[in-house]
């Protein structure tokens, strides 16, 4: 293990994948998870992610939304539309597309065609599978074992929560949720929802 100047460390795994384990920064507090008063005509189990402002929110209904927050795709990666969760795996192993091997590989960076599930995966413990047309977009809202990059462009479009944030909204998503992804083009159409703040008393006690 060797630190490197701006606080990483590189962790050689067993097939040889070199991965960033740990930056000693913590997650920003507006982007600790929360319930928030939220107005907005979708219905309860509907998540809006908002891509600008890197949250993710899971609607309750009356009023009242769980606020995650998100690292998103950098520029040139961001995407938007309306979208389903087609499928979900909890510690899904990670098959990175053909392109971004060819796009590392070309950074020195030599990427696996599959690497298995658990602590050193980058879609972290859960994985939602979004789909449109009853077809795979190839983005996924999942964990990850980057938990820094939280509130910052640095995906290749999926959407990474913290691991006990996407445990969470696992548990509660179902197969078939609506996802609204706010962002570049605004292919998602009109989509109304005003974050009011949050609600403290249901963040302390629940429900």
């Amino acid at each position: 293990m060797q630190a490197s100047a701006f606080g990483l460390d590189r962790v050689e795994t067993k097939n040889n994948v070199t991965l960033v384990a740990q930056q000693r920064k913590e997650v920003p507090e507006k982007f600790k998870r929360k319930v928030v008063r939220l107005s907005t005509d979708e219905k309860p189990g509907t998540i809006i992610i908002d891509t600008n402002n890197k949250f993710l929110y899971y609607v309750e209904g009356n009023n009242r939304a769980t606020r995650y927050g998100v690292g998103v795709g950098r520029e040139g990666f961001g995407w938007s539309g309306v979208v389903k969760i087609g499928r979900k795996q909890e510690w899904p192993e990670w098959r990175p597309p053909a392109e971004m091997r060819q796009r590392e590989a070309a950074k020195g960076h030599i990427l696996p065609v599959v690497q298995e599930g658990g602590p050193d995966n980058p879609l972290g413990a859960r994985a939602m599978y979004l789909y449109k047309g009853g077809r795979d977009t190839i983005f996924r809202i999942h964990g990850t074992n980057q938990p820094w990059t939280i509130g910052l462009n640095m995906s290749s479009g999926c959407i990474r929560m913290m691991n006990k944030d996407v445990e969470h909204l696992y548990e509660r998503a179902d197969i078939g949720a609506k996802v609204i992804v706010v962002g570049p083009g605004n292919k998602q159409g009109e989509v109304s929802f005003d974050d009011k703040g949050i609600d403290i008393l249901r963040t302390i006690f629940g429900g």
